[in-house]
């Protein structure tokens, strides 16, 4: 099968479960997604019921009970530790509500860092990182450590370093949950872009139903399934 012909992102029977005192407490029973090159999909469900464990399985940051996790066709149940978090380097970015930058380090060095450790010399991963950061509308900001940028800057930073190694996947959990609705829409707006300009697939978990309505499609989970969102 021609890679393109794979979704970026396909979950298999997936089960998760937590052991909860003497008993297991069921999140995902044998649920299913498919997230296809170029798509961005919300995901909408209560708190509880199992958000950030589906981000955290599809993101390989932890293994399913049951169940298949392919990226880009290539099945991850089964990898060691070391292919698992060399594929999550290499083709998953994630943001986060808080934007987790290194406060002693500027935009540009925060955006570089990711890059660096992937490999990339110096000079290559400063000139694409000041390429995103200028495509985000934070050009005039490169020099500027978190503590000197407001929230929302902070958290198109987080979304240029998230993108900065060009990955397949990017995985967002309430990404403009910290934030007023004029800036969440702002910063929406920016993840929307990178998103279409660079080809990637997202999956964002958010409470905001003006933004999840402007994205291609919306799930939520459902007694451990993810099911379409209506």
């Amino acid at each position: 099968m021609e890679e393109e012909q794979h979704p970026a992102l396909y979950l298999s029977k997936v089960e998760r479960r937590y052991r909860q005192g003497d008993g297991l407490l069921e999140i995902l029973r044998g649920a299913d997604f498919a997230l296809w090159p170029g798509e961005l999909v919300a995901l909408v469900a209560p708190s509880g019921t199992g958000k950030s464990t589906l981000l955290h399985v599809a993101g390989l940051l932890e293994r399913p009970d049951g169940g298949e996790v392919y990226v880009g066709g290539l099945p991850t149940a089964q990898m060691d530790d070391a292919g698992r978090t060399r594929l999550r380097r290499e083709e998953i970015g994630f943001v986060y509500q808080f934007h987790h930058l290194l406060p002693e380090f500027s935009a540009l060095e925060n955006v570089v860092m990711p890059q660096l450790i992937g490999g990339l010399p110096k000079e290559e991963a400063r000139e694409r990182a000041k390429q995103l950061l200028g495509f985000l509308g934070l050009g005039e900001r490169l020099s500027h450590r978190p503590g000197e940028l407001s929230g929302g800057e902070q958290q198109r930073v987080a979304i240029a370093r998230a993108v900065a190694n060009a990955p397949r996947l990017l995985m967002a959990d309430e990404p403009t949950g910290n934030l007023d609705p004029q800036t969440a829409g702002h910063v929406f707006a920016t993840l929307t872009a990178i998103v279409r300009a660079s080809g990637l697939s997202a999956l964002v978990a958010t409470h905001n139903l003006d933004l999840a309505a402007r994205m291609d499609r919306r799930v939520t989970i459902r007694d451990g399934l993810v099911v379409p969102l209506a």
